[in-house]
């Protein structure tokens, strides 16, 4: 199954509903909306700074990963950013994959 990062920023009003609910409140949300999904959550963690939530799920799609993302979007407590994750796996046969690209104005065949 395919795994995200996924980042969130809270509103003033997500940052309202975090301290009414609390950490536990926000992860047992996450992790009910991802099940829904038929999907799951690895680990979620907060943090100071730019991003205030970051967690780790299995989504069974793109398709349900960006359902999930306009959903909690669409409220206007949170922004979402997802970031599909590579195994080493994936990398492996990626860079064992041929691709023809010409870089910008070069002339003939490139990489």
């Amino acid at each position: 199954m395919p795994r995200f990062l996924i980042k969130a920023s809270y509103s003033v009003e997500g940052t309202k509903g975090l301290l009414k609910e609390g950490g536990s409140g926000r992860r047992n949300a996450v992790k009910q909306a991802l099940e829904t999904l038929g999907g799951s959550l690895e680990t979620i963690y907060f943090a100071m700074g730019e991003d205030d939530v970051f967690l780790i799920a299995d989504v069974p799609d793109n398709v349900s990963s960006v359902a999930l993302s306009l959903a909690a979007n669409a409220t206007g407590t949170v922004k979402v950013t997802t970031i599909p994750l590579i195994t080493v796996a994936e990398m492996d046969a990626a860079c064992k994959k041929t691709v023809m690209f010409r870089p910008a104005g070069a002339t003939g065949a490139g990489v």
